[in-house]
């Protein structure tokens, strides 16, 4: 999933000059994948709780491969191929939603306790591996023909579509699917008990990727505007901060279990450090520094989504955690939508204005997880692999 937007990342300069295009409409390329995908989720979501993980992620795969090879004929072929860029763009967002947040549903079916808070710290870590390799191989593939990333596509998908088929293995679900209005009714129950949290918490990761995908929209026309970067070189410096984020988001999945203090805790210091790095960084305009101070944000993204994911998808049992858990990845697409263009905004505005609002920002999420992520601690020292240690119990009672 990752590959869809970060791989692209490093060709968007070269978009604008090879399609006579602006910079506003090159990243329309990241928009147009990421907001397709946050309609799609929340339905992908109900289907994968109504028959089977495996038979969305599936026929989701094959979509995602599909539009990137539409893309890729167009950029090649077409005289006009901007608008076919874009349908091929919306068709991969469609598929990708049936991806990593299916995915996280998955694992929350197969693993309990302490080791489903390292699965889905794995999960994240891949999610940042994913981030940390595509504007690399996007560059590599960018050196063999410009629109190479768009062809790159379906070679991922078919190596994700085999490994899925032949070695993701559900269990059976003994119970018959609820009817629709019986789930809509349940998810009601959802919102209407633990809403103010939830809400908290689908803000907090679209915030850590809107200023994710917003600083590496910026960072990349950096390199290649000001400090004459491209190619390789450019993917490698791109990937750094992705990097640390990458490991912290392992480490971070890895010691949490399920102690929700402590969690709450990670999410409120990623948030403060994000908030020191972005503010800091208006001092900052030469390459080694800049970089050394972003990496602290990525280090804070890296504390906040793994502690995100563990609290998002265990707060609900397995017939209702697949539009849980797809609502939280919609809302993190919807970030990731809004961060290269509302950044290229910023930009042409003021780079002080640009940082400090993003500041603004994380403190701001940083508070609101203090005020409205509540938690108690009682299951954290108890990781046992029965249903009690999801967080919520009495709330998983009241929803199965």
């Amino acid at each position: 999933m990752t590959l869809g937007n970060s791989m692209l990342i490093p060709i968007l300069p070269k978009l604008e000059s090879e399609l006579g295009i602006s910079a506003f409409q090159a990243s329309l390329t990241i928009t147009i994948f990421s907001i397709t995908a946050a309609i799609a989720i929340p339905i992908f979501g109900y289907l994968s709780d109504r028959f089977s993980r495996k038979a969305i992620i599936i026929p989701a795969l094959a979509l995602y491969g599909a539009g990137g090879l539409l893309a890729g004929i167009a950029a090649a072929w077409f005289n006009s191929p901007f608008m076919w860029i874009m349908v091929g763009r919306a068709l991969q967002g469609i598929g990708a939603a049936g991806t990593a947040p299916i995915a996280m549903a998955l694992t929350g079916d197969l693993f309990k306790g302490g080791e489903q808070s390292k699965v889905l710290g794995v999960v994240e870590a891949s999610n940042g591996f994913g981030k940390v390799l595509s504007p690399i191989v996007g560059s590599l593939l960018a050196l063999l023909v410009w629109y190479g990333p768009f062809w790159g596509f379906p070679i991922f998908v078919l190596i994700s579509l085999l490994l899925t088929v032949f070695f993701i293995k559900e269990k059976k679900n003994k119970k018959e699917a609820p009817p629709l209005g019986t789930y809509v009714k349940g998810l009601f129950s959802v919102f209407k008990h633990e809403g103010r949290w939830l809400l908290t918490a689908y803000l907090a990761g679209a915030t850590c990727l809107f200023t994710l995908f917003g600083i590496l929209f910026y960072l990349s026309d950096v390199l290649e505007t000001k400090h004459h970067i491209d190619g390789v070189k450019k993917g490698a410096i791109l990937a750094i901060p992705l990097l640390f984020m990458m490991t912290t988001s392992f480490i971070t999945g890895s010691k949490i279990g399920k102690n929700l203090k402590r969690m709450k805790k990670l999410m409120i210091l990623g948030f403060l450090l994000m908030t020191a790095s972005f503010a800091t960084l208006i001092f900052f305009t030469s390459l080694v520094p800049f970089i050394t101070i972003l990496i602290i944000s990525s280090i804070g993204t890296g504390f906040v989504l793994p502690c995100l994911n563990s609290l998002i998808t265990g707060s609900v049992g397995k017939e209702r955690r697949g539009f849980v858990t797809s609502l939280y990845g919609s809302v993190r697409f919807l970030g990731v939508a809004a961060g290269p263009p509302i950044f290229e905004t910023l930009m042409n505005w003021s780079r002080t204005g640009m940082f400090l609002s993003t500041a603004c920002l994380t403190f701001l999420l940083g508070f609101l997880s203090f005020l409205f992520i509540h938690v108690n601690d009682q299951h954290g020292s108890k990781e046992k692999d029965d249903t009690s240690t999801t967080l919520f119990k009495k709330f998983q009672l009241t929803t199965e």
